[in-house]
């Protein structure tokens, strides 16, 4: 009776703060709405009704915040084009975005931006191709590069290295596509812009993208307010409630969330790279000279111990389901497109974002690649967990080498809460003095945005017992579109307004293979959407046949 008791009012309280949780992203969405739509119709006011020209860019660029000799910009951004003139001749609308000067070049537009800016005491577009660099380090280099070893164990070494590379090339090739389109659009401030942009200036698309962005990130915070309090557990051996470990990391994070420019994070960020370096370095040395991994046993018979086994290939009898979610492991980790469009509005010189673009994927493939199979190497599959901290017998080396991700702990989460913030701040300031400059209305309101989505993300995490699950879920469901589906739509919509309709007849052999590469890409989106989505689902149905789920707002020791 009173476990019945119990579990009724672990649901009753669930509900309560799901439906109040509910209540406060619906309002916060209708005074967005309404904010956006003075907005819209103060720019659709002042914006050039001039007639759609399409031109070659030989304007002056951008260098090191400074205007350079004329230049032309890469052949796939040299046609310019906002939207495509003819659906928006169709539609009575001008033939570029709201607030947008078609008679300027993108390259104009940004140093129009940066002039905007000049008297300001908080400069946006201020970040060299070396601090964005290094956000995206610190983006895609951490802890689930630990996932990368228990990966290769269930698709074996060789297959886990082929995917690995495979998944970095096209995460790269869809980074490059949409870093053109940012270069074409400059007045792009997220991936909400970019999805009303690509489904004909719609509404309901920025709003649905927009929901998607939010929750996504959020999310993401509330995963590592979770991942923080595990790390508590393993230092203080449990010794507070965990609920008590999750509200801190939340208040840790929060104030470290406080710079409101890309620029000063920057900082933060190139810490966190270099400990999460550090992290996993370690973890690899002490993997290697360990004499024995966590849980061995001599003898090969009982319960699948001896000495650690390394296939080449999945194992005999591995699952579909099983399979599916180690991929989605190392196709997650390389997945993070929905921030780029964010780090591109704060460049001094979004040309050069390729740089940091080819800096981050060639260290994530050595660094994943080296890690994932030295340590899988050195534990085999009998012995492997996730993350492989786990596999090291030594608890002072586990210790060792997890503290050094503390940082990247708190500093991934924050910088998706400030990805958040800026998104509504600036469109709840713009055009306003508090949004470049010291107020205490600008400071105070970014302040209670951050509060306000820490302390969702907190909610959301201690409020759903499977939160873990369900993140797998939204990333499946998320990831899809951020991660495929938009930057193929990008491409064949981009080629479109430069060679018109029939563009991969127009170009020859190179029109016909982008269109069968971004129509793939498109697929495999879809292909997350369907069984990657499948997949997290059956995982959290398993758990439950299992009993596995955890309760809401529970004490228990979340530690590895």
């Amino acid at each position: 009776m009173s476990g019945h008791a119990g579990s009724t009012y672990s649901l009753g309280l669930e509900s309560v703060v799901l439906v109040g949780l509910a209540t406060i992203i619906g309002t916060f969405f209708v005074k967005l709405y309404r904010a956006r739509m003075q907005l819209i119709d103060l720019r659709r006011r002042g914006a050039s009704q001039a007639p759609y020209r399409k031109e070659r860019v030989t304007t002056p660029l951008l260098k090191d915040g400074n205007l350079t000799g004329s230049d032309d910009v890469d052949d796939n951004v040299d046609r310019v084009q906002v939207m495509s003139s003819k659906w928006r001749r169709r539609e009575g609308k001008p033939a570029v975005a709201a607030g947008a000067d078609s008679s300027m070049s993108p390259a104009d537009r940004v140093w129009k931006q940066l002039e905007s800016e000049a008297g300001n005491s908080i400069k946006y577009r201020t970040c060299s191709w070396q601090k964005t660099a290094a956000l995206l380090f610190s983006e895609y280099i951490c802890l689930a590069v630990m996932s990368f070893p228990y990966s290769y164990s269930v698709l074996g070494l060789v297959l886990g290295l082929i995917l690995t590379i495979l998944v970095a090339g096209v995460v790269l090739y869809t980074s490059f596509i949409l870093w053109q389109f940012c270069l074409r659009h400059p007045e792009v401030r997220d991936v909400c812009d970019i999805g009303q942009y690509l489904f004909w200036d719609s509404e309901i698309a920025w709003y649905l993208t927009a929901v998607m962005f939010l929750l996504n990130n959020t999310f993401i915070q509330g995963l590592h307010c979770l991942v923080g309090a595990k790390y508590l557990n393993i230092m203080t051996n449990h010794g507070a409630c965990t609920i008590i470990f999750v509200a801190l990391t939340a208040i840790i994070s929060f104030i470290c969330s406080l710079p409101r420019t890309f620029n000063t994070l920057s900082n933060l960020a190139s810490l966190a790279a270099l400990f999460t370096f550090i992290s996993v370095t370690l973890a690899t040395i002490f993997a290697a000279i360990e004499p024995h991994p966590a849980g061995y046993t001599p003898d090969p018979g009982n319960g699948g111990g001896g000495d650690p086994i390394v296939l080449p290939w999945p194992a005999e009898g591995t699952t579909f389901v099983a399979a599916m979610g180690a991929f989605l492991n190392i196709s997650y980790t390389f997945i993070g497109q929905v921030t780029l469009p964010s780090f591109i509005a704060e460049m001094k010189n979004p040309k050069e974002f390729n740089k940091s673009l080819y800096a981050v994927t060639i260290a994530e493939i050595i660094v994943f690649s080296v890690v994932g199979s030295v340590i899988y190497a050195y534990t085999g599959n009998q012995y492997m967990t996730s993350p492989a901290f786990d596999s090291l017998s030594d608890s002072v080396y586990r210790k060792i080498s997890f503290s050094f991700m503390v940082p990247t702990l708190i500093f991934l989460g924050v910088l998706y809460a400030s990805v958040s913030a800026r998104f509504i701040f600036f469109r709840l300031f713009d055009g306003t003095h508090h949004k470049g400059n010291h107020t205490v209305v600008g400071w105070l309101s970014w302040g209670a945005i951050l509060a306000a989505t820490w302390i969702i993300a907190f909610v959301i995490a201690e409020v759903i017992p499977f939160f873990s699950d369900l993140l797998s879920i939204m990333s499946s469901l998320f990831d899809s579109f951020f991660g495929f589906i938009f930057w193929g739509i990008a491409y064949l919509r981009m080629r479109r307004e430069d060679y018109g309709p029939g563009f991969y007849r127009n170009r020859g052999w190179r029109g016909w293979l982008g269109f069968i590469v971004n129509v793939l890409i498109i697929g495999i989106g879809f292909y997350f959407l369907g069984p990657g989505t499948w997949t997290s689902v059956e995982s959290v149905i398993l758990k439950y046949q299992q009993g596995d789920l955890g309760s809401a707002f529970s004490c228990a020791d979340n530690s590895l």
